[in-house]
């Protein structure tokens, strides 16, 4: 698996990204990687309804600044780890697939990284571990704890998370039918072109995968793990991207996050970006502002 992926770092062309498999106790899951053997190594981990896809331009540039990127399609999304129970996508179990995932690479600490639930699952997993993680970055996700204090303190947040509650089986329905058209509006409507969202759409090309992806929201909504205010502090040296036209993710919830970072923290806005900042004209940004916090603490 850590076969050879290139050798000039600075040279994106120089780093193919392949596509391999990492196999652990819980079943295998696929991943795009690239970047130098042996280098520090940065984990990323996709939101709703998105996939590996997401980080198609992140992998090859952080790879160029000498650095081995691995990015998986996660629990359900990913055929290998597809159960289609709904205790089977508690919080726990996510931020387990984490620490598997590390394990099965032989890598001690690595650096992480997580846009939208991506992002849950990466707070959680250093506030939880950071033994394991070497620095942070956040994508559109505020810290658990911030999340939770918004829905009291910006009457907007409430409204704007509500798509959170409607998982049920007729959405699912409704998004998988005619070729996830509903889906892929859904998508576009945010910014994301539409060969983009036809990308993302193709993982659920089965419906059991858009189920399993959206048995995260339902895990969630039984309680299924930490209660988001009680999220502990992270002390890792952290990044938070954050677009200013994030139509999931309001201002009040973004700068609460400030307060519940203990380590070394950066908060940067991205004027007009909105949720899918990969996606929507922000990831040269995004790309610059990750190799830059992780190699310089790499």
């Amino acid at each position: 698996m850590r076969g050879e992926r290139g050798a000039a770092v600075g040279d994106m062309s120089r780093f193919a990204v392949t596509t391999t498999t990492i196999t652990t106790l819980q079943g295998t899951f696929v991943a795009d990687r690239a970047g130098p053997v042996g280098a520090p190594t940065v984990l990323l981990l996709h939101g709703f309804p998105q996939s590996r896809y997401t980080w198609r331009s992140v992998v090859p540039a952080l790879a160029a600044a000498g650095l081995d990127a691995v990015a998986p399609d996660q629990r359900g999304y990913t055929p290998g780890v597809r159960p289609d129970h709904v205790d089977a996508y508690r919080s726990t179990r996510l931020v387990a697939d984490v620490l598997d995932i590390l394990d099965a690479l032989g890598i001690e600490r690595a650096h992480l990284v997580g846009h939208d639930w991506g992002g849950q699952v990466a707070w959680l997993a250093a506030a939880q571990h950071p033994e394991r993680i070497a620095t942070l970055s956040i994508l559109s996700r505020p810290h658990p704890a911030a999340f939770a204090q918004s829905f009291e303190l910006d009457s907007v947040q409430r409204e704007r998370s509500k798509h959170h509650q409607r998982m049920t089986p007729s959405v699912a329905e409704r998004w998988w039918s005619d070729d996830c058209a509903a889906l892929r509006t859904m998508l576009t409507s945010g910014g994301v072109p539409d060969a983009d969202a036809a990308a993302y759409a193709a993982t659920f090309t089965e419906r059991a995968a858009l189920d399993a992806a959206m048995n995260w929201y339902r895990a969630a909504a039984q309680g299924g793990g930490l209660r988001l205010a009680d999220t502990p502090p992270v002390t890792v040296p952290t990044l938070y991207l954050w677009g200013t036209a994030d139509a999931t993710v309001g201002r009040v919830a973004a700068e609460l996050t400030r307060d519940h970072v203990a380590g070394p923290y950066r908060f940067v806005e991205i004027d007009g970006a909105g949720h899918f900042l990969t996606d929507d004209g922000a990831a040269a940004t995004v790309e610059r502002e990750l190799v830059g916090h992780v190699t310089a603490l790499s």
